[in-house]
């Protein structure tokens, strides 16, 4: 086995992913990124000694300037958010109050002493901070976790006891704010909330969070408290605006990072092409996923991405389809380049984490490594290991020690592992595809160099639009700013299970009006029209027995869900939001659970379940359906110089799913097609939308046969490239082409969020179309395809086999509609 030596670890790394020359030309870009050295400041006077000591007992002397300048802004009383880069210590900034605050009061009574909450996206997350903090030996401090993964007893313990409480939103919305009599303690006495990773509630599931905060802010302040918000957050453009618009109140941010950072590399890659993707021996590792619509219509409507980054309810790799297309050409998969890349760090001694998308491309990736590493050093093999969503918290914490303690080499994640888990000295970072912004981007690459040696990450192109553009245009990821994220509250589609749940916390009043945003008045009114709210000279009252707090799924669509359960034995599997339930799990419809597959037997939309059967298939469902588009208003529109227009307004999509294609595992071959009678669905939602008059048809040269094919393929590209300006994934939001449409009377490519509401990505499209379409003609004229690929025109979510698509013609209708720009 080769050993690593101690000289220059990132140029060998570098060397050793390049395959020693061997596997240069899938280089795109490498940046190197200078050290940083540290900028200390002095402990803040209102620290208490044994405060400053524990810091200390732990080797650190002394706190950065970020840290310390987050400290005193909290400390003042002032909303504070700490937007520093990946291991620069935001911990200890928002821990400094919050440890004062609790040095003050510890000879209080019991019910007076000072409490926190901290919240994060991930229980794993939260466990690992916990962890950190109950290594200061302090009298008086008490952290305790309280979410699905601890006991019952630990739970009372911690409602009793704790002071610092480690939670989720998930767990604030469904038990703490609606049994919030027995959590009065807490609030009562609550002086800080942290929210960490901030940047991470963006979409539809920011806007649920957003919410979440409001209401548990007005119970602190029904039980007497004003507690400060603390965020911390990846480097963002504008941190102060994002963290507002989380919290609904102004905050002081805190930027300018003082920790210091090891050198190291930033690899751009594209995987070669592959002449024939069925003849691809990488073809079997994985299968694609198709899920959507019909001629001209892609994109789930209203299917989320759940807490590891999946679309909800699939379980499969959504951008890596391989030989589900079209023949002829596509890049070799993600999956077999980055085990080429684990399997080669393992054999030299290196410690490596892959982020990739789903849960099923973890295990998939993890396995592939492990067989590329016996072929060399079979002993090797248990260095190898999947973590994901889903394993038992012992499982996790046994995989996160394993990190740590180098009993593990490489890991195969899903972006679980992306957020602040100390998994210190990792050498080399591989990420299988773009994350999904350029936030998670950097929290992943920051995986590495975190003990101070030098590292490398390497971003590794999927075969898709956005991915390819982005490593082949370094500039949209090195000195761009990160996005804050698009978040909307005042979605009353959002908005109004909010309003339900808040109202049977207690009764709600007009004074809340201005807490929950300016649609709260109107909303209010329409849930009391609908008979779920009844207005009482003291307020609006919540009228059902049911939980308010069901009504809302924070991390889907803000409606119901269906559950696939095993038919046999009961067992619920999994779940999917109602908005995409008719295209995953109608009759027939295959559905994957931690590597085993099973078919639909019969679905049950009045009791929300979709029955479900274990069964060996070499094979895999899509869905067909009919849609139909109309323009309910129009909120903004823009002449562009060429004749063409840019809108954004409101849009009503009709959806049917009327049948189904089987299609052969690997050679995406279709075996046979099925007829379903579903229900028609209905979504309002926001929209933009682009319009091409006949004259700049005419002037692109293409005839009339044509025009379909180029605006299906432009569509595609479009929807593929808006990730990379709205902060948003390709799985949120969703299109129609046509090439007149009856509300226009023109040829119009839609583009929509795929949230009843909408969710903000659309109008970031409108915002940003310009350079959208600029991006969009770009990276379809430098594919290297000649009819069309998934690198530029084909999507892994058409429902219509992807046909038809003209790529030349898509190219010279944006052409021609970006004249003059």
């Amino acid at each position: 086995m080769a050993q690593r030596q101690d000289a220059a670890p990132a140029r060998r790394l570098l060397d050793l992913v390049g395959g020693f020359g061997q596997r240069e030309d899938r280089i795109r870009h490498v940046e190197t990124l200078p050290a940083r050295q540290a900028e200390y400041a002095d402990w803040p006077d209102w620290v208490p000694d044994e405060v400053v000591g524990a810091w200390q007992s732990l080797g650190i002397t002394r706190p950065w300037t970020h840290q310390a300048a987050a400290a005193e802004a909290a400390h003042a009383g002032e909303d504070t958010v700490i937007s520093t880069g990946t291991a620069s210590g935001k911990t200890l900034g928002f821990l400094l109050p919050v440890l004062e605050a609790f040095a003050a009061t510890r000879d209080a009574l019991p019910r007076q002493q000072a409490t926190a909450v901290y919240l994060s996206p991930t229980k794993a997350l939260a466990h690992d901070q916990m962890g950190k903090v109950s290594q200061l030996v302090l009298a008086g401090l008490r952290p305790a976790a309280y979410d699905g993964d601890v006991s019952q007893a630990q739970k009372d313990w911690a409602r009793a006891h704790a002071n610092l409480i480690y939670t989720n939103p998930d767990m604030l919305h469904r038990t703490v704010l609606p049994q919030h009599a027995r959590f009065a303690r807490w609030l009562r006495n609550l002086r800080f909330i942290i929210v960490d990773e901030a940047h991470r509630y963006r979409g539809v599931f920011g806007s649920h969070v957003a919410l979440v905060l409001r209401r548990l802010l007005r119970l602190a302040a029904h039980y007497g408290a004003q507690p400060v918000v603390i965020g911390a957050s990846a480097t963002m453009a504008d941190p102060a605006t994002a963290f507002t618009r989380l919290t609904g109140r102004e905050c002081t941010a805190v930027t300018e990072d003082g920790s210091p950072r090891a050198a190291g590399h930033f690899v751009l890659w594209e995987p070669p092409l592959v002449p024939n993707a069925t003849g691809d021996p990488d073809a079997d590792v994985f299968d694609a996923l198709g899920v959507d619509g019909p001629l001209g219509v892609d994109g789930p409507l209203g299917i989320g991405v759940g807490p590891d980054g999946d679309p909800q309810g699939l379980g499969a790799e959504a951008g890596d389809p391989l030989g589900v297309l079209t023949d002829g050409p596509q890049r070799r998969s993600t999956i077999a380049e980055s085990a080429d890349l684990l399997a080669d760090a393992v054999c030299s001694d290196f410690s490596a984490i892959a982020f990739i998308a789903s849960r099923r491309g973890t295990e998939a990736l993890a396995e592939a490594t492990r067989a590329a590493v016996s072929r060399s050093f079979p002993e090797l093999t248990r260095t190898v290991a999947a973590y994901r969503g889903g394993y038992l918290p012992e499982e996790r914490r046994l995989l996160e020690t394993g990190l740590r303690n180098g009993r593990l080499r490489a890991v195969a994640s899903t972006n679980a592992l992306e957020l602040g888990i100390d998994i210190a000295g990792l050498d080399l970072v591989v990420m299988a595809g773009w994350p999904g912004t350029l936030a998670s981007l950097w929290q992943q690459a920051g995986r590495a160099g975190r003990a101070g040696s030098e590292w490398l990450a390497v971003l590794i192109a999927r075969d898709d639009p956005l991915d390819t553009y982005v490593v082949n245009h370094p500039e949209s990821v090195f000195g761009s700013p990160v996005d804050g994220g698009v978040i909307d509250p005042s979605n009353p589609y959002v908005l109004g299970g909010h309003l339900c749940a808040a109202a049977a916390e207690r009764p709600l009043t007009e004074d809340d009006f201005a807490l929950f945003g300016a649609t709260a008045e109107q909303t209010v009114a329409q849930l009391t029209a609908a008979n779920l709210l009844r207005r009482r000279p003291t307020g609006w009252y919540w009228t059902k027995r049911e939980p308010a707090a069901a009504l809302t799924d924070i991390r889907g669509s803000g409606g119901g869900i269906v559950r696939f359960v095993d038919a046999a034995t009961g067992t619920v599997l999994g779940t999917v939001d109602d908005a995409g339930a008719l295209r995953q799990s109608h009759p027939g419809a295959v559905y994957v659970h931690q590597g085993q597959t099973f078919v639909v037997t019969d679905l049950d939309l009045d009791e929300r379940v979709a029955l479900v059967e274990p069964r060996t298939v070499d094979y895999t469902t899509q869905p067909k359906s009919v849609t139909e588009i109309s323009i309910e208003s129009v909120t903004a529109s823009r002449p562009l110089p060429s004749g063409g227009g840019v809108h954004l307004g409101m849009v009503e999509v009709l959806d049917q799913v009327t049948g189904y294609q089987i299609r052969q595992n690997g050679t995406g071959v279709v075996l046979s097609e099925h007829t379903l009678d579903l229900p028609e669905r209905t979504l309002r939602t926001s929209a933009v939308w682009w319009t091409v008059p006949e004259s700049l048809v005419e002037e692109a040269g293409i005839v009339t046969p044509d025009l379909p094919g180029a605006v299906h393929a432009a569509e595609h590209a479009s929807i593929g490239l808006l990730p990379l300006f709205a902060g948003c994934d390709r799985w949120d939001i969703g299109g129609v082409s046509t090439d007149r449409h009856a509300d226009t009377g023109k040829t119009t490519v839609f583009v929509y969020d795929g949230q009843p509401g909408g969710a903000g990505f659309a109008e970031r499209g409108f915002s940003a179309f310009d350079e959208w379409q600029t991006a969009t003609l770009e990276a379809i004229e430098a594919c290297e395809c000649l009819t069309g690929c998934p690198s530029c025109v084909q999507s892994p979510k058409c429902g219509n086999g992807n046909n038809p698509l003209d790529k030349d013609a898509a190219a010279r209708i944006l052409t021609a509609l970006l004249r003059g720009i």
